[in-house]
């Protein structure tokens, strides 16, 4: 037997490199996890403190993102409000994939008109946007951070019930799966078995990239009120109250603004970095 030639056994024993987007995605999410990890234990100012006669100062030393009209560190809000905007689409994507990988699962096994049943449901969640379904959720229980999380998480289960439908039908006519059937294995537990496992990859994409929709969505939410209510510092109700203030003190919309475009562009990119990482297919087209 020859031996492969030097160049291509050198590519085959060479590591799988990780993707730029990926490294990127990563350190920047990473900052911001650490950021709201802080806030927990440590902020340059209280976030409830009022300081009337320092309010609107423009970032400084003692400052560094400047103070709000009531005299509020804005630093230390952004650092707080990180808390909330990634706890408000941690829990939103664990409710979407918590229910909709299931029903996706159940859907491609059993198929017929519990396909028909669930995909239909998905329609109908489908017609109503994350701030709608926020609306009328507002409108029975009152705004606030939890009714937020549920907006979101049943705007979220629709989408993890497609990925997983779609993923797992192709699934279905494998050789593996075939063989378990064969073998007597019941439609569950195959799915839970063999499916469930050769979809976690995809899943793991489809969930960071849910979760920069979710703090854009939260975000959103509590720029119109639906959201985190006061003293709660929020990302997007800084911004709303920082929208007549914009010609004389722009650091109040720079600021929160900045923090809602790297959290969403990290996670964004990790999600992109784990499809490339993670998908042999797209290694296969990129190497």
């Amino acid at each position: 037997m020859t031996d492969a030639p030097a160049p291509l056994a050198a590519a085959a024993k060479a590591p799988a490199r990780w993707p730029l987007s990926l490294v990127v995605g990563g350190v920047l999410t990473a900052v911001v996890v650490l950021t709201a990890l802080i806030a927990f234990v440590w902020t340059p100012y209280d976030v409830e403190a009022q300081n009337i006669a320092a309010k609107l100062t423009t970032p400084s030393v003692i400052h560094p993102f400047g103070t709000d009209h009531f005299g509020r560190d804005v630093l230390s809000m952004i650092m707080v409000g990180a808390q909330n905007s990634l706890a408000v689409a941690l829990v939103a994507v664990g409710i979407g994939a918590g229910i909709g990988v299931p029903l996706g699962l159940t859907a491609a096994a059993r198929g017929g008109w519990v396909d028909d049943l669930v995909m239909r449901g998905n329609d109908l969640i489908f017609a109503f946007p994350a701030l709608l379904l926020a609306v009328m959720i507002t409108a029975v229980f009152g705004p606030g951070a939890i009714n937020a999380v549920i907006a979101i998480g049943l705007f979220n289960i629709p989408v993890f019930t497609r990925v997983a439908r779609g993923a797992a039908m192709g699934l279905w006519t494998r050789e593996y799966v075939l063989a378990a059937r064969t073998a007597g294995k019941s439609k569950a537990l195959i799915s839970i078995q063999h499916i469930l496992p050769n979809l976690m990859s995809l899943l793991v994409v489809q969930a960071a990239i849910q979760f920069a929709v979710g703090i854009v969505a939260e975000a959103g939410l509590s720029y119109v009120g639906l959201g985190a209510q006061p003293p709660m510092p929020s990302w997007g109700r800084m911004l709303a109250e920082a929208q007549t203030m914009i010609g004389f003190a722009p650091w109040l919309a720079v600021m929160p603004g900045l923090a809602i475009f790297i959290t969403v562009l990290g996670l964004s990119l990790t999600g992109d970095g784990l499809r490339d990482r993670l998908d042999p297919r797209v290694r296969e087209r990129r190497a």
